[in-house]
């Protein structure tokens, strides 16, 4: 199979790019990603040097560019497109609101008529949980029946392009899948995140800024399990269908940092309660019953035993974490924390 994969270069995209390339022995993969601040080649330089020219490829574009992606689908000629490219960031999107409405809204829009218009026969559109809004302590999981109800203007932009697949699937017939997500963790995210920039913090011994009273739930999947669900969406899932992917594992981000300072060896003292970020959805959860059901999915890995396995990855990729936090990113944390 031969897969082009936008976003490559960031967190998930990169996770997956690895899992294709070491349980799929005959698939290729061609990564398109703009490389914007959290897009780093580093984080497949060693996939580069092993396989680059045999099985793995990459372009340099943004998937707004009509050009250079249908200049590129003709050239490499996938059997399917995983769309993973998307600003991603909750913070960013109140700061800025338009780089999330180009990208997220008009980016999949281009994506998807360059691929219509190629005949491309597969698409997964990869979406987030944070499209349904948000849930009450005693209210039941998310299913994939529950409205759109985003209320930042990341959710919004991810709830806009789902939208557009859905139109183009209903008006088009297109062959797509959308996913949809709980909070990822694990190894290359960038620490603008909670997970990654809490480890950075504690190491630092710096203050840890925590969001309101900390109490906001998140249901946590460990990236290589959400990796695990894309790839049977691809290869198995119904065409048209929505796909929920969750870690069957609530906590709320108080708790979860407390696990990292209890890991790092690092007091509570060190926490710090800033004002809370507006729209702040206080829960998410994720009923994953449908995916279980036809494509058989279930997470591998216990919140607690992943926890521990990306701060070890962490510890061991130092130098990795030192060199994206720099430039861009360090102005936009010190500039978005002070004025909270």
């Amino acid at each position: 199979m031969r897969l082009l994969i936008t976003g490559g270069c960031g967190f998930i995209g990169t996770n997956f790019i690895r899992y294709q390339i070491a349980n799929h022995p005959q698939t290729t993969v061609l990564n398109l990603d703009k490389l914007t601040y959290a897009g780093n080649l580093l984080n497949l330089a060693d996939i580069e040097k092993e396989h680059g020219g045999t099985r793995y490829f990459f372009e340099k574009a943004d998937i707004a560019d009509a050009t250079a992606v249908q200049s590129i689908l003709k050239k490499f000629s996938p059997d399917a497109i995983i769309n993973f490219a998307a600003e991603s960031h909750v913070d960013r999107s109140i700061s800025d609101p338009a780089p999330f409405v180009t990208t997220n809204v008009l980016g999949t829009q281009v994506l998807m008529q360059a691929a219509r218009d190629a005949g491309i026969p597969r698409f997964v559109h990869i979406s987030t949980d944070e499209v349904y809004g948000s849930l009450k302590a005693d209210e039941p999981a998310f299913t994939e029946q529950n409205p759109l109800l985003p209320n930042s203007p990341y959710s919004a932009s991810k709830a806009g392009a789902d939208l557009m697949v859905r139109a183009f699937v209903e008006t088009f017939g297109f062959p797509a899948i959308i996913t949809r997500c709980s909070n990822n963790y694990g190894p290359y995210q960038f620490p603008e995140k909670l997970i990654p920039l809490m480890i950075s913090k504690a190491w630092e011994e710096g203050n840890l800024p925590v969001y309101g009273d900390g109490l906001n739930i998140r249901d946590w999947i460990h990236v290589e399990d959400h990796c695990h669900g894309i790839d049977l969406a691809l290869r198995t899932g119904k065409e048209g269908a929505i796909y929920n992917f969750g870690g069957n594992a609530e906590r709320s981000n108080i708790d979860v940092v407390k696990a990292i300072l209890k890991l790092t060896g690092k007091p509570e003292s060190l926490i710090t309660y800033v004002k809370d970020r507006p729209g702040h959805d206080k829960r998410y959860a994720m009923d994953y019953s449908l995916a279980q059901r036809e494509l058989g999915y279930t997470p591998a890995h216990s919140f607690e035993q992943g926890l521990a396995d990306t701060l070890k990855w962490y510890e061991n990729n130092k130098e990795w974490l030192d060199n994206v936090k720099s430039g861009a990113y360090m102005e936009f944390m010190s500039r978005w924390y002070g004025e909270r």
